[in-house]
């Protein structure tokens, strides 16, 4: 005969029918993996490799994860290079101040003794246009790689997002160069 008591058992036991329990369970699979044969853990582990619609998993190549890894830089920084080439073209560059100089230089060169208008296209107006060509390629450049990037698939937000941001100042800047070059903002001086 049994006699039901509300007394909890003392923590030490608990305890230790808790550690019994564990060795008993790595126990059981010590057994089980002990039986396992090989051939057996490759066809469990080819089922585990299978994906979720049935079809088996293809192996990855070393090709395929550098392809993978390789594209994603390349096209984060193409984003940036965009970006960058987009403002240069916005900003104005070293090259399009050297270009402008040279044009100020030859013009005060061939002016020598001609009208004050002859003067002022050769002087400004061959400079102006020099510089807006200029950062009108930049802006075509950024315009350029940045479309490349967003036509690509599978890119990450960020790298999308700084793509887009290199298209627009692109496309600002290849608008304000051509405006520049063919004097739709400004007009030149003219002499009085």
């Amino acid at each position: 005969m049994t006699i039901k008591t509300d007394e909890t058992p003392a923590p030490d036991e608990t305890a230790e029918k808790a550690g019994k329990a564990e060795k008993a369970e790595k126990g059981a699979e010590t057994a089980a993996v002990e039986s396992v044969e090989p051939a057996e853990a490759l066809d469990e582990l080819d089922e585990l490799d299978d994906d979720e619609d049935g079809t088996e998993a293809e192996p990855a190549s070393d090709e395929a994860f550098e392809e993978a890894s390789g594209d994603g830089v390349g096209a984060a920084a193409a984003a940036v290079v965009s970006a960058g080439l987009g403002i240069a073209a916005l900003t104005g560059t070293w090259v399009g101040k050297v270009v402008s100089e040279r044009e100020t230089l030859i013009g005060q060169i061939k002016a020598q003794g001609g009208t004050a208008a002859q003067q002022i296209n050769e002087i400004y107006a061959d400079a102006w246009h020099s510089t807006a060509l200029v950062n009108g390629v930049f802006a075509f450049l950024a315009l350029v790689v940045a479309v490349l990037v967003l036509v690509r698939p599978q890119r990450p937000g960020w790298v999308r997002a700084v793509a887009l941001a290199g298209a627009v100042l692109g496309a600002i800047g290849l608008f304000l160069s051509a405006g520049m070059y063919f004097d739709l903002f400004l007009n030149l001086p003219t002499a009085p």
